[in-house]
């Protein structure tokens, strides 16, 4: 049974309408693809206080985060499960900075699609393009 991991993801927008995008380092699990950046829902967290928790220790940065899901989906990897819940934000205080990830970019909509996305953040990606 493959063990199902709970994990949110930041959509952090700026003020020229681009959303931050973060290439994952060699060292982690699906290396050199971008994704959102967040992480695991610890026990006892909800998933606002998780995302704020991951952004702070990932990029150093707080948010603000808009209270609803943007996006909720399951996506099946060789040895895990992934449910990624993306939220949208903005940042609160500070610049997103890399700790974890190799880059870090900001990309208009439009532009979402020239990255190698991880597969999980796929139906993210499109539901953003598709937004507007």
């Amino acid at each position: 049974m493959k063990k199902l991991i709970k994990v949110v993801a930041a959509i952090i927008e700026n003020d020229k309408n681009e959303i931050l995008c973060a290439l994952r380092s060699p060292e982690m699990a699906i290396p050199n693809m971008w994704e959102f950046p967040g992480g695991k829902v610890e026990a006892g967290e909800d998933i606002f206080s998780a995302l704020e928790r991951e952004i702070q220790e990932e990029l150093d940065c707080k948010i603000e985060t808009l209270k609803e899901v943007f996006n909720d989906n399951t996506h099946e990897y060789e040895t895990f499960i992934i449910n990624l819940i993306s939220i949208k934000c903005k940042v609160a205080e500070g610049t997103p900075t890399p700790s974890e990830h190799s880059k870090l970019i900001w990309l208009k909509r439009e532009n979402l699609n020239s990255l190698k996305w991880a597969p999980a953040d796929i139906p993210v990606v499109e539901q953003l393009i598709n937004e507007k």
